[in-house]
C-alpha cells in the first residue's frame, strides 16, 4: 500500500530526517505538538499494531527510546510521550504504523486529550479483565 510514509521512505517526499537504519526511519512531524516531535516508522509496510510483526514493533519501540533519550539530552525536555494511534477510531491518520515521540516541557500546555471513564463496579472491571485474559490464552 502506498502512503505518504512509503513515499518519504522512498525519498519521493522530502523530510527532516532524525535517524535511519535498515529497518526504520525517524523524521520530524510536520504538525508537531512540540519542537522535536518525531515519527518513527518501519520501512516495511504494516497498517497498524494489529498486523505488524512483533520484531518490527520491538524495533520501533527501541528506536523510539533512542529518540527519547536524544530529545532529553539535546532539547532539555522534562519528559516524553510515546504514542501510537491504531485505527481510525484511535486517531490514526496515515495507514502505516508509526510511533510519535513527543518531547514535553513542564508547563508546555500540550495535552493528549484522553477522556477517562470508570467501571460501574469492581465486578464489571473483573468481567472485562476476564474477557481480555481469555482472549490472551
Amino acid at each position: 500500500m502506498e502512503t505518504v510514509f512509503s513515499k518519504i521512505i522512498a525519498g519521493e517526499i522530502p523530510t527532516h530526517k532524525v535517524y535511519e537504519d535498515e529497518q526504520t526511519l525517524a523524521f520530524l512531524d510536520i504538525n508537531p505538538v512540540n519542537h522535536g516531535h518525531t515519527l518513527v516508522v518501519p520501512k516495511v509496510h504494516a497498517t497498524n499494531i494489529f498486523d505488524v510483526p512483533p520484531e518490527t514493533l520491538a524495533r520501533l519501540v527501541a528506536v523510539g527510546q533512542q529518540i527519547a533519550k536524544a530529545q532529553h539530552e539535546a532539547l532539555g525536555c522534562d519528559g516524553v510521550n510515546m504514542v501510537m494511534n491504531n485505527g481510525e477510531a484511535a486517531g490514526q491518520e496515515v495507514p502505516h504504523i508509526h510511533l510519535h515521540v513527543i518531547p514535553r516541557h513542564a508547563g508546555d500546555g500540550s495535552a493528549l486529550g484522553f477522556h477517562h471513564t470508570t467501571y460501574d463496579s469492581s465486578e464489571a472491571a473483573a468481567r472485562v479483565a476476564a474477557t481480555l485474559a481469555t482472549a490472551l490464552a
